[in-house]
């Protein structure tokens, strides 16, 4: 069955790992479940008990895979790493998902990465030429190689050879005989926290993961830096030019779960403060504030809060869409959005509606809610999207339509609002964005987000791109596109 997604930005993957816990696998299933949200096709634990690693990855779901009596008595040891995984390139098999592990020159090492390498291809053609040989058509299994093909001695020394070869937005938690390891791109583009749970440190995606093992946030991982953990002992390593972080500014939007810190704020403040923003910049006569459900709330409360306008549920997702035991006809899943969202009719009948909604990618999914809201009563939609028109794709690890499948991308607001079937429509502009986050976009003193999805302005320009398209990267390798 293809099940019906709502027309959204998808994640990239989450990642996890713990340090001296004489239960550690369990705690990393734990911290992968807080992190569903960033992948759900397949999850991956490797741990090391001093002597041997141990290896599990399922297709599905953490919690329908990953339990005590069946997988986790299979991990032992104290050091542990996870993937969700949400395939931005590669094939949706199971030899991708990760963590990766291998057997090199010096000790074992295993990888969790989240991100996407942007010169991936060109660096795989060059390692097989070189006669390596790969089993997964993941960018990730390109570090490995990298890290196997080093002449340096040392391991650290190996790892940091091939983080300078590699180009992307990327996290990565790394395992070996010795040391958990964490690493963040030269701009800090994808995010990595850390955090520490008596003597044990912790990576992660998202302070969310921290939470749920009762562990206390410490920081996060700075741009280009590697944090590694010896002998229950933290050290930093900058090894890379010093650059101003870039983080990617849809962790703030959407991607990050609303309870996760970022920069010192719950992610759900800064969605408040967007559709505050968005309130001074396009409101309209209306007789309620409406969300789309669920990433719309937070700015939708943000909104009706400044502007006094009630705010109410007109619409109600079903959360169960994706676990039907059914396969629906083909006449079934046309209905569409309907089998993921149903509207209050009686709250919404001959009313003037604000809808709001974090983003709007291909509008496909929009024009159903619209006239979802018009078949239940609504005199009037006027849509509200509280972030900037979405023009150019993404190459770190955000799965994206090509730029010509994105609404804004060569169309006006008026052809955008006919699209979508709206009376009115507005976004957010790039300053009022700036401004709901906390900074200034014409003052260069403040940290820049990677803001490219509106402005074109890559961090990393995307080495193996082909043609105006968005990046195609290993799925190449497997005959298949990332849609």
């Amino acid at each position: 069955m293809k099940k019906f997604r709502l027309d959204k930005l998808r994640e990239e993957c989450g990642i996890f790992g713990i340090s001296n816990y004489s239960d550690a696998a369990a705690m990393v299933a734990l911290g992968l479940h807080a992190l569903q949200h960033r992948g759900q096709e397949g999850c991956g634990i490797v741990s090391y008990d001093g002597k041997n690693y141990h290896s599990e990855k399922r297709q599905g779901l953490v919690g329908d895979h990953f339990t005590k009596t069946n997988i986790i008595n299979k991990l032992p040891g104290e050091f542990a790493i996870g993937h969700n995984r949400y395939s931005t390139t590669g094939e949706t098999s199971l030899r991708n998902i990760q963590p990766f592990f291998a057997d090199l020159h010096g000790g074992g090492i295993s990888v969790s990465h989240n991100g996407n390498l942007t010169n991936a291809l060109s660096l795989r053609d060059v390692l097989v030429r070189d006669g390596a040989i790969f089993r997964t058509t993941s960018d990730t299994e390109t570090i490995v190689q990298l890290i196997a093909k080093s002449k340096r001695e040392k391991m650290m020394d190996k790892i940091i050879d091939a983080l300078f070869q590699i180009q992307g937005g990327y996290s990565l938690i790394m395992m070996t005989n010795k040391k958990l390891i964490g690493v963040r791109d030269p701009f800090g583009i994808r995010p990595l926290v850390i955090g520490k749970l008596n003597e044990s440190f912790i990576f992660a995606s998202e302070t969310c993961a921290l939470d749920i093992v009762g562990a206390k946030f410490i920081r996060e991982v700075e741009n280009g830096e590697i944090v590694v953990v010896e002998d229950k002992k933290l050290k930093s390593f900058k090894p890379f030019p010093k650059r101003k972080p870039r983080p990617c500014v849809f962790e703030y939007i959407y991607f990050a779960r609303p309870d996760s810190i970022i920069n010192n704020k719950c992610a759900y403040e800064y969605r408040k403060n967007l559709g505050i923003e968005l309130a001074k910049e396009a409101d309209i006569e209306s007789d309620l504030v409406v969300p789309v459900p669920d990433s719309g709330v937070p700015a939708a409360i943000g909104y009706s809060q400044f502007t006094k306008k009630n705010f109410e549920l007109g619409l109600i997702r079903n959360h169960y869409v994706g676990r039907t035991f059914i396969e629906p006809a083909q006449s079934i899943r046309s209905l569409g959005v309907k089998l993921k969202l149903s509207s209050t009719r009686t709250m919404i009948k001959n009313k003037k509606i604000i809808l709001i909604d974090d983003s709007l990618v291909r509008g496909t999914t929009c024009n159903k809610i619209v006239k979802m809201l018009y078949d239940a009563g609504a005199s009037e939609v006027h849509a509200r999207i509280a972030c900037p028109e979405i023009i150019f794709p993404d190459f770190y690890g955000v799965d994206m339509p090509t730029k010509e499948e994105l609404l804004a991308f060569g169309k006006n607001n008026e052809e955008m609002c006919k699209h979508i079937g709206a009376k009115t429509l507005k976004f957010l502009s790039l300053r009022g964005l700036y401004k709901a986050l906390g900074y200034d976009k014409r003052n260069d003193s403040y940290p820049q987000f990677s803001d490219h999805y509106f402005t074109g302005e890559y961090p990393v320009k995307p080495a193996d791109q082909l043609g105006e398209g968005k990046i195609t990267q290993l799925s190449l390798l497997s005959g298949k596109s990332n849609n």
